[in-house]
């Protein structure tokens, strides 16, 4: 007869599937957030949104906010432009998209400096913290990238694309690989806003049902309630029931993060054993 696992030991199998689960995915969503971070950086600053072609009148090249027109005659590129000198931007629109670009960037990194939440609020609220406002620099990048051509019909645009150029229509410019990546990163904020979501719902499923809060997942009284491992849970695990374990209710004091969390399931196996 196989020898049985006591109860204490089944309880760390669960701690080690939660952990593996949950941080694996964590990290990878973190990792990418931050990668995700720099590119939308690079997006902003760098002024390769729309450029010159081999039938283009002048050489150039235009950002959100900086741009560079060739000179006629020293075919030398003069550049113009600034995140704070709004005058020398060419295009409302270019302001416009500026600013929910910006935006966007901004509610990336601000989404990161909430990583240090999950020392001391609870796991699963951080990462909706972090999914609305990943959505919110989806919805930004939607709106700066739809905006951005608007301002195409611009007099200093005009004078590098040629007099066909209008709203909407490059002329004979073409779209540089800023404009394109900006477009891309509007999927990748959604994919990152939809994973942080699934993060936060599902933080108390990762456990057995015998193993999650009394409620919704939630706290009562500021105690948690605590079942030690019915007879079901450990034919699905295919562990088998000990018979001296008795099936009790007990309380343990509700902490925030996932480890104090499994810190006290332990604890509570343990004295379930004991009873």
């Amino acid at each position: 007869m196989a020898k049985l696992l006591p109860a204490q030991e089944a309880a760390r199998i669960y701690h080690t599937n939660y952990v593996r689960n949950a941080r694996a995915v964590g990290v990878m969503w973190g990792t990418l957030t931050i990668c995700f971070s720099v590119l939308v950086m690079a997006l902003f600053i760098q002024p390769y949104w729309i450029g010159d072609s081999v039938n283009t009148p002048q050489a150039g090249y235009f950002g959100l906010f900086s741009y560079c027109v060739g000179n006629v005659l020293s075919s030398e590129l003069i550049c113009k432009g600034g995140p704070l000198d709004f005058s020398s931007i060419p295009s409302r629109a270019f302001k416009t998209a500026m600013f929910f670009v910006a935006l966007a960037m901004f509610l990336i990194i601000g989404s990161i400096v909430c990583f240090s939440l999950f020392f001391v609020c609870n796991t699963a609220t951080v990462y909706k913290i972090c999914a609305w406002m990943q959505l919110a620099a989806a919805t930004g990048l939607m709106i700066g990238c739809l905006v951005y051509p608007d301002g195409w019909d611009s007099s200093e645009v005009r004078r590098m694309c040629g007099e066909q150029t209008g709203k909407y229509t490059l002329g004979h410019c073409t779209v540089r690989w800023a404009f394109m990546l900006a477009i891309l990163s509007i999927g990748d904020a959604l994919i990152l806003s939809f994973l942080a979501f699934v993060l936060g719902y599902r933080q108390d499923k990762l456990l057995p049902d015998d193993y999650k809060a009394d409620g919704k997942g939630g706290c009562r009284r500021g105690l948690l309630l605590f079942r030690a491992p019915s007879p079901a849970s450990f034919a699905h695990s295919g562990l088998q029931q000990p018979g001296d374990l008795d099936l009790q209710q007990h309380q343990m004091p509700c902490t925030l993060g996932q480890g104090h969390f499994l810190e006290a399931l332990d604890s509570g196996v343990a004295a379930a054993s004991e009873a």
